[in-house]
């Protein structure tokens, strides 16, 4: 299952805004609209807007692959300029136009620089896929036989280079046959774990229950839930973390539970410029998005909205963090900084 696909000359977006009713795949050749994508959520998912961000490095390279060398570089600078500005808060957008920034400096005109720069592209996608993996290896190690885990927004195959970083846990734990029940909560304002989430989870035969965001408390209460697994979009060097709006509620009620509560989350993920959640940039998204639902106006005309994309959730909260370099335990920052610093 993937969202991402390289095409060559153009790249190919599973279209997430019309899931899970319509499946669709759409074309883009102007890195300008792989931007648009981005903000409209046609790819979400931290290491997916990296991943598609890389490739549209590629097509503007494409379209500038012509101008002078001063000009080329001219063009690619504001071509990156506008992949970064799309999304603020997810660390991997950041991480993968570095990459590419370097991979472009060592390169020489624009038609020497497409072959380069698609390599290095097709090199971050191959290498996320692999780290989804090995991160779905050591967390199922995590997951007992008859567990019942809830999961919160989507953090599975299509939102990453494919395989999914939570679900990847989840779908790692269901070969080894660990897994009873994954409840999904559907994530408002966007319903995350409604369309994306639970279609995952029912085209790959994993049991599901779809719940509410106010559901959570309740089964916890009857001792229904056994453990969390949930993404990151990006995490500081002391491990708070940031991610989908409701994560931290979800985080407060595992800990008065006693619930073992994870994030799962690539290399790419953490940001170790940044010593703790403070320091996050948190995206504030369109009001529209709380006061209707598809397309219907649910809200009077008029009210305040508050519709931030993401929550910090403290480290004190986590029980642990799975990584591709395998699950870590508090101290966190001592951990983080052996492995990734």
């Amino acid at each position: 299952m993937d969202a991402i696909r390289w095409q060559g000359d153009s790249l190919a977006l599973l279209d997430q805004t019309r899931l899970p009713t319509e499946e669709v795949w759409d074309d883009y050749t102007d890195y300008r609209k792989v931007v648009d994508a981005i903000r409209r959520l046609v790819v979400r998912g931290a290491p997916a807007i990296g991943i598609a961000a890389a490739y549209a490095v590629c097509l503007a390279a494409m379209e500038f692959r012509d101008q002078t060398l001063e000009d080329f570089r001219a063009s690619m600078d504001r071509a990156m300029k506008d992949l970064a500005a799309s999304r603020p808060t997810a660390v991997n957008l950041f991480w993968s136009l570095d990459r590419m920034k370097l991979t472009l400096s060592a390169a020489g005109s624009g038609a020497e620089a497409i072959p380069v720069l698609t390599r290095e592209a097709e090199a971050i996608h191959r290498e996320d896929i692999a780290m989804n993996r090995k991160i779905g290896r050591y967390g199922a190690e995590l997951v007992p036989p008859g567990a019942r885990i809830l999961t919160h927004c989507n953090a599975g195959a299509i939102a990453t280079g494919g395989y999914g970083t939570a679900l990847g846990v989840v779908r790692a734990a269901h070969a080894k046959g660990n897994v009873e029940m994954v409840y999904c909560d559907e994530t408002r304002p966007l319903l995350q774990g409604a369309r994306l989430t639970a279609w995952e989870l029912v085209k790959d035969g994993i049991p599901a229950t779809l719940i509410t965001d106010n559901m959570a408390a309740s089964l916890m209460a009857q001792g229904k839930i056994d453990m969390v697994f949930l993404g990151c979009d990006r995490m500081a060097r002391n491990g708070d973390f940031a991610n989908k709006i409701g994560t931290y509620g979800v985080a407060v009620l595992a800990a008065y539970h006693g619930i073992p509560f994870y994030t799962v989350l690539p290399s790419s993920t953490i940001d170790m410029s940044i010593p703790d959640g403070k320091h996050i940039v948190i995206e504030q998204r369109d009001p529209h998005e709380v006061t209707h639902f598809a397309g219907v106006q649910t809200a009077p005309e008029g009210v305040g909205v508050y519709n931030p994309a993401f929550d910090v959730t403290p480290h004190k909260l986590l029980t642990g963090i799975v990584t591709e370099k395998g699950v870590i335990h508090p101290p966190f920052d001592e951990r983080l900084a052996e492995l990734f610093g």
